[in-house]
């Protein structure tokens, strides 16, 4: 297709166009064109994303469609509507296309986790070469428990949840190197399987499951989630595929930022689990069950939410009106 030409046809339809979209006051006339140059210029738009992505022919076309349609629905979507988009659509589709490199950031912290506690665990030489051995009988007998009962635990709760948000911010902002969320696996994987294998050898591994895993499933899956999301965005920076790297970067990073939003409820739930639920009477079986519960209605959310989203074409980046400009990609 010869742009220029294509260009010169059409041009009139298109300022005409832009005129009527700038008016105050349309009579029925109007109106009737407006929807007819509407239609006409959607269809040019496609015509030049399909045979010819010209960049500034496609930013200005897609921006006066985006007008046009503005002019024609001529109400705002209400923020209720744009909330319940970005939870129940936008959200499950960005957490569903970062679940490779979630699943790659799940096998770094659990082999660093497992790793460590079998070792620390079954070796009491390396262990006291870490933590001295007063520590570590300390910790099996009373301070591991006695964490989840520090002061009021709405105060502990609001404690909980700006530390862990900290965390996967670090894991979310710094993922485009590659190495932070890395190192930030490895660090509390390390940490925890050195709990666990000194729980282990003072008789106390049952007491480490019932205190951490209440809360832990689903607070450990959201900083994974984090973790995985800003590997993403060093993978998309990596291994751009069919488009420009900085556009492929661009949507990874857009969808990071989904991500990272959507994760503060996330982490508030845990936040609550961990103040009320892991330290309260309730019977063991009770605070685990409560803790899974939680855990699995997040994986369902991300998984199966997000795999009936991801179908429908729904990414978790922008809007193609917001976004303005595409480019053409090989392949």
């Amino acid at each position: 297709m010869d742009t220029d030409a294509f260009i010169a046809v059409h041009r009139p339809q298109w300022d005409r166009l832009q005129e009527l979209t700038a008016r105050r006051s349309l009579g029925a006339d109007d109106i009737d064109e407006l929807l007819s140059l509407y239609q006409e210029t959607s269809t040019h738009l496609s015509t030049v994303r399909s045979t010819n992505p010209d960049p500034a022919l496609t930013a200005r076309l897609s921006l006066l469609v985006h007008r046009a349609r503005l002019r024609i629905t001529g109400t705002r979507t209400p923020l209720w509507k744009h909330a319940r988009t970005f939870f129940w659509e936008d959200l499950p589709a960005a957490l569903y296309e970062a679940r490779w490199t979630v699943a790659l950031a799940a096998g770094i912290f659990l082999t660093a986790t497992v790793v460590t506690g079998v070792y620390f665990g079954l070796d009491p030489t390396a262990r006291a070469l870490v933590v001295p051995e007063a520590q570590q009988r300390s910790l099996a007998q009373q301070d591991f428990v006695s964490y989840y009962f520090q002061g009021e635990a709405s105060g502990f709760a609001a404690q909980v949840w700006t530390n862990n948000a900290w965390i996967t911010v670090q894991a979310v902002v710094f993922g485009v190197t590659g190495i932070w969320p890395v190192i930030m696996l490895l660090q509390n994987g390390l940490n925890i399987g050195l709990s666990a294998g000194v729980m282990a050898a003072y008789g106390g591994l049952d007491t480490f499951f019932v205190y951490i895993l209440p809360h832990g499933l689903l607070e450990i899956t959201a900083v994974l989630v984090g973790a995985g999301a800003g590997l993403r965005t060093f993978w998309a920076w990596v291994r751009p595929g069919p488009m420009p790297r900085l556009w492929a970067l661009s949507h990874a990073a857009r969808s990071l930022v989904t991500v990272a939003i959507g994760l503060v409820p996330v982490l508030l739930v845990s936040g609550f689990i961990e103040a009320f639920v892991t330290p309260s009477s309730l019977p063991p079986a009770v605070r685990l069950g409560i803790g899974v519960l939680a855990w699995a209605a997040f994986m369902v959310f991300m998984l199966g939410r997000g795999r009936q989203v991801h179908r429908a074409g729904v990414t978790g980046d922008l809007s193609e009106e917001l976004i303005g400009a595409h480019v053409a990609t090989t392949g």
